[in-house]
């Protein structure tokens, strides 16, 4: 993942700290607190890695047998392939038929309708969208929209158009990338509003390079959390001990349901730092939450 990287040398002049919770978070928090424990739902943004083969995946893992795996270790994705093609019905039952039944796909909108089309003029694509994610049932976690990097805040009512077009059953969270979104006091007023009242969820982006999407706001008891490493590179792990922190805080609060998806620029190491996230969360609040397990070292016969 290239979204947000910088130089290494760069991270030592980077204030890479979470900024404070503005007063809309832990409104939108307080109104649910109470109703029932956190929910998780924590993983990476792909199962095809080969160079998880005999460090994750059991030695000799072939490539069809990656999902069942993946979903041994890990109880929800960040699924980006459907960012690349428009599922079919078949193709996402043989993906549900891999995972059990508490596991959950966050699918990504095809970019046929939020970079080539722009989300405009897109019934068509996005029925053929929905129609496919569909067949996930109960396996159907929230969709992930991210509009065009290029789409600022003149596109306000495209995105709104759209996802007020959007079915009320299926749960959508928003990524804004342009910078023209967190202007006004960490992210745009009217814009969050919206959210607010169409009960579609925020999502926050945890990059080195762009602090500006770090902005904390939530707009639903939810939140969609998008963490960005550099190849276990010493911050990751300070940075990771905030969101412990952090996320500690919404729980007393209110939080009802966290979805944390571990990024990297070289994604071998993901896993690595979603067990220590697991284990901090499990030392600090007395959690059972079970960290990604490597495959034991194989004997070698000399």
């Amino acid at each position: 993942m290239e979204f947000g990287k910088v130089p290494e040398a760069e991270l030592a002049h980077i204030d890479l700290t979470l900024p404070p919770d503005p007063q809309e978070t832990t409104e939108v928090l307080e109104h649910s607190k109470g109703k029932s424990k956190t929910k998780f739902y924590i993983g990476c943004a792909k199962w095809g890695r080969k160079d998880w083969i005999g460090k994750f995946y059991p030695p000799g893992t072939k490539e069809k047998d990656f999902l069942e795996h993946y979903a041994k270790l890990f109880n929800s994705i960040e699924l980006n392939t459907t960012y690349y093609k428009i599922p079919t019905t078949a193709q996402v039952q043989q993906w549900k038929s891999r995972v059990g039944k508490d596991f959950k796909f966050c699918p990504k909108f095809t970019d046929s309708i939020t970079h080539m089309k722009r989300l405009q003029d897109t019934r068509p694509l996005t029925d053929a969208f929905l129609e496919g994610i569909h067949a996930f049932g109960d396996n159907l976690g929230p969709v992930f929209l991210m509009p065009h990097p290029q789409m600022g805040t003149k596109y306000i009512k495209v995105i709104e158009a759209f996802l007020e077009d959007l079915p009320k059953d299926v749960d959508v969270f928003l990524e804004l990338r342009h910078p023209d979104w967190y202007t006004e006091g960490g992210y745009n007023k009217a814009m969050l509003h919206f959210l607010q009242q169409q009960k579609r969820g925020t999502i926050i982006t945890d990059a080195a390079g762009r602090r500006d999407c770090v902005h904390m706001h939530l707009s639903t008891p939810e939140a969609f959390i998008r963490f960005v490493g550099n190849a276990l590179h010493p911050s990751d792990y300070t940075r990771i001990d905030e969101w412990v922190e952090r996320i500690g805080v919404w729980m007393k609060e209110g939080l009802k349901t966290c979805y944390f998806f571990m990024h990297q620029h070289e994604e071998l190491h993901s896993p690595e730092l979603i067990h220590y996230f697991m284990e901090q969360m499990n030392k600090h609040y007395d959690m059972h939450l079970k960290p990604p397990m490597q495959q034991p070292p194989q004997n070698t016969l000399f």
